[in-house]
């Protein structure tokens, strides 16, 4: 999409072209062009509504009722924070007392209107035209338009002294064909530069992948991990003032569709340095395999003090405990059976269970679980969960229940 084709859906033509794509979203896309226009639509247009009907449509997942609203691009909407998560952001910045925010490179605005429904006053960069007025237009639909406002520019050149806190989503995908950037060099602002903010203002945070080299984390700074009702979205380095341990995980859950809308997202962290190895021991009754934020931190030892549990590999993250921990940390399962891997003696003992359904886990096995499940050939009544994993170095399975 270009500017002219994005001013033409801002129309009164574009506004009722978008009305008529969304009540064709999701059906058969040659079929909803067509009815588009048999109306009278242009065809480009009609294209340009279209795909934002279905943008949108996909975009309720992360943002909730207000993406009928909102316009996206497709690699936009894969790097946006998800709204749960970036309102939380966005009420941690406000009581560490920031009234003022630099986002740079702010997208679509995701992050930004969760800081400005929060009261914070936000400037945008984005260096996208497109981009750039999409997020102009979404802060109008949402009524923030007084609080976040956005310039098309170089995020670099922005003066930092205008504000008292700075956001940083660097691109990590290329422009033009969307493939992810693995090395933060290539990010866009670069990593040097990204990592220079915190120098220049009190108050930083910088989102960036969840697969973060822990290597790349500036010293001093706090490093969370974010997962929503788990699964691991994203990673943000605190600076300044703001950090306040080495490592967090945070573990957000949404309230239901049903739920009011004065509910509580449900969220539990732990803290710890990041740096302390877990007690190493056999397996025991239960294995506990915890939440990809508490392992992507580097946390499944506080974890393991917490619950009284053990490792049975040392590089492996289950823990293993003589009960059941009651914890939102960990999914805990019953250890049944444990027996050097063999598919002959697993195929027979879940014939003998009469397991004909398989819950699949692992952890540093290299086998797939889909060729697995199929060369098991089961048949039966029975469930049953399959941790593959290593023990002592040992390719180990673990027949396993699951502890409500």
């Amino acid at each position: 999409m270009d500017l002219d084709q994005f001013a033409a859906l801002r129309t009164p033509e574009g506004s009722a072209a978008l009305d008529a794509a969304t009540e064709r979203a999701g059906g058969d896309p040659l079929a909803a062009a067509g009815a588009l226009r048999s109306a009278g639509i242009p065809a480009g247009l009609a294209a340009a509504a279209l795909t934002q009907a279905e943008l949108r449509r996909r975009a309720v997942g992360k943002f909730g009722p207000e993406a009928a609203g909102m316009f996206l691009t497709r690699p936009g909407l894969e790097q946006a924070t998800r709204r749960v998560v970036a309102d939380r952001r966005a009420d941690r910045l406000r009581a560490a007392g920031v009234r003022t925010l630099a986002d740079l490179g702010c997208g679509l605005g995701a992050d930004a209107l969760a800081a400005a429904r929060a009261g914070i006053r936000v400037y945008g960069v984005e260096a996208d035209p497109v981009t750039a007025a999409m997020a102009t237009a979404n802060a109008e639909a949402a009524g923030l338009a007084g609080t976040f406002t956005v310039e098309c520019g170089d995020a670099t050149a922005f003066d930092v002294g205008r504000v008292d806190a700075v956001f940083c989503d660097p691109a990590r995908r290329r422009a033009g064909t969307g493939r992810r950037i693995f090395d933060p060099n290539a990010y866009s602002p670069p990593w040097d530069f990204v990592t220079g903010l915190a120098e220049r203002v009190p108050h930083t945070v910088v989102k960036v992948a969840p697969g973060l080299d822990h290597a790349l984390i500036p010293a001093g700074a706090e490093a969370e991990w974010v997962s929503v009702a788990g699964d691991l979205v994203e990673a943000a380095l605190w600076c300044g003032r703001l950090a306040e341990v080495p490592r967090r995980a945070t573990l957000l859950r949404e309230p239901s569709p049903t739920a009011s809308a004065a509910t509580p997202v449900v969220h539990h962290q732990l803290t710890g340095s990041g740096a302390v190895e877990a007690t190493v021991g056999p397996v025991r009754r239960y294995v506990h395999d915890p939440d990809p934020a508490v392992v992507r931190a580097h946390l499944v030892a506080e974890l393991a003090d917490a619950i009284d549990a053990t490792l049975a590999d040392p590089s492996i993250a289950y823990l293993y405990a003589d009960a059941p921990g009651a914890t939102p940390f960990a999914r805990c399962l019953e250890v049944t059976d444990v027996l050097p891997f063999s598919l002959k003696r697993l195929r027979a003992l879940l014939r003998e269970r009469r397991v004909g359904r398989v819950e699949i886990l692992k952890r540093g096995s290299a086998l797939e679980p889909e060729k697995l499940r199929r060369d098991l050939r089961l048949a039966g009544p029975e469930a049953a969960s399959l941790v593959l994993t290593r023990v002592a170095g040992a390719p180990t399975v673990l027949l396993c229940r699951p502890v409500g």
